[in-house]
């Protein structure tokens, strides 16, 4: 299949199919995401939570992304990369996002980035997008600002609020966004958003009228135990499977069972008579 580019995915959001995208931090994980057909693979930076051990995404450094993106970028062949910009690289001013920017595509290979929003973030976007990357916007739950906005949770519940995460989607959109991802909003918001927009929506806990729809493939697959979304379907128990599979290992171990012949490469007898004749000389 030939790979995916953002004309073709814009140009779904009229005819469909929705848009299929999930997060991969390795190679591995990319290899097996692009292989079984998502559209967009977004190296999130989730992966301080998922991967690195954080608390938040917060502490999620350039370099780490960086680090993490080009390991999934040698695994994904068709897919689009999207590069998710860490809160670092967003506070930074425009002109040194757009730096930032640029790493993503020239050191790592991406096909564009993710910016969430904070205010004053459209003139980031504009400036990123002038360099000719693209870029996808993030309203509604922004994870990288979450505690300090009551932490994780439903956002857009009140006519206020939700008018207010309409007006972010659309000023992201008008600064050049070609994609937004909408995370934790109503299904009812998440849809009029998506029918006043021109440019894909793509959900993330916001009901099935998004454009498109992005998880964590951790959570998808049942790789991170600390907590499970509410909105998560789980597909697999791979966690579980990594437990048992090792448990088994550790109790074979220690019982002598492994390795076993099978897993044993032996010396042929003339060889070894001949190895303790030097020892024995």
């Amino acid at each position: 299949m030939s790979p995916v580019t953002i004309d073709e995915l814009r140009d779904r959001k009229r005819r469909g199919p929705k848009l299929a995208m999930l997060t991969a931090y390795d190679h591995p994980i990319a290899k097996l995401v692009d292989a079984a057909g998502v559209d967009l693979v977004l190296v999130g930076d989730s992966l301080g939570m998922v991967v690195l051990g954080y608390d938040t995404t917060a502490p999620v450094t350039m370099d780490e992304m960086i680090h993490h993106t080009k390991a999934a970028r040698r695994g994904v062949v068709r897919a689009l990369l999207i590069g998710d910009m860490p809160l670092a690289a967003l506070q930074a001013p425009p002109e040194e996002a757009v730096v930032h920017a640029k790493r993503f595509t020239e050191e790592a290979g991406c096909n564009g980035v993710k910016v969430e929003w904070r205010p004053g973030i459209e003139e980031t976007v504009r400036g990123i997008v002038r360099a000719g990357i693209p870029v996808m916007g993030h309203v509604g739950l922004t994870p990288q600002t979450a505690a300090g906005e009551g932490g994780f949770g439903m956002r857009g519940t009140t006519a206020e609020s939700a008018a207010r995460i309409l007006e972010q989607a659309r000023s992201l959109e008008d600064a050049g966004c070609w994609s937004i991802v909408l995370e934790c909003v109503p299904d009812a918001l998440a849809a009029e958003i998506s029918r006043r927009l021109a440019i894909p929506t793509i959900g993330i806990g916001s009901g099935p009228h998004c454009d498109g729809q992005v998880v964590v493939t951790y959570d998808l697959i049942g790789l991170f135990d600390r907590f499970t979304p509410k909105f998560i379907k789980r597909y697999a128990n791979v966690g579980i499977a990594i437990r048992e599979a090792t448990a088994a290992y550790v109790s074979d171990v220690r019982s002598g069972i492994f390795p076993g012949p099978a897993q044993t490469v032996t010396m042929a007898a003339e060889e070894l008579a001949k190895f303790k004749a030097k020892l024995a000389a």
